[in-house]
């Protein structure tokens, strides 16, 4: 876990100002103590092995941002120890915000969220590095560029109690696709 210089509390110095400012200190520790793991156990593990998407944040070096969805079909995000996690990095747009704001500063956060049944989301934040092949015997998905692998710091639950519950029809997207009416890619433009 981050070690905030208050001690060994996870966080940033900030957050924990704002924990005394708003009296939510007890509740924070409670946090820390009963939520925040260091490393993925057996329920988080089975649960991104059968999520279908995930928000990635990254920033440069100057702290600028970027947070991008990834979806691949269930299992796209393998769990390579308790450790390590890692997905494959699909043909995108070509920009690689993200891909290169992790050369710039290797810390990352990946969001995953049950929409569909719990509503329970999984925070990973980590460290992460770009590698041209997957770590393990992963067989890569078709249109695989390169693989993102993070090393965990922290993992801990996001509450269900502000997400709605949504329903999803069966898909079978083109990942990775160049199909211009797939990707809509014009669809905020002045045209």
């Amino acid at each position: 876990m981050t070690d905030s210089g208050k001690g060994s509390l996870p966080g940033s110095d900030g957050e924990h100002d704002l924990q005394d400012r708003f009296e939510t200190t007890g509740r924070a520790l409670s946090f820390y103590e009963n939520a925040m793991h260091d490393r993925l156990n057996d329920v988080m593990r089975s649960f991104i092995a059968e999520r279908i998407l995930f928000f990635l944040s990254t920033a440069d070096e100057n702290g600028h941002t970027d947070c991008s969805p990834r979806l691949g079909p269930q299992g796209f995000v393998r769990v390579v120890d308790d450790r390590t996690v890692a997905y494959p990095e699909l043909r995108g747009n070509g920009v690689h915000a993200s891909l290169g704001n992790i050369l710039e500063n290797p810390h990352a956060s990946l969001l995953f969220v049950d929409w569909w049944e719990t509503t329970v989301g999984l925070h990973i934040n980590g460290r992460a590095t770009i590698q041209k092949s997957a770590p393990g015997a992963f067989d890569p998905p078709d249109r695989t560029k390169s693989w993102v692998v993070i090393e965990i710091d922290e993992a801990y639950i996001h509450c269900a109690k502000h997400l709605p519950q949504l329903s999803i029809e069966e898909f079978d997207p083109p990942w990775g696709t160049d199909d211009e009416e797939a990707k809509r890619a014009g669809f905020f433009s002045n045209a």
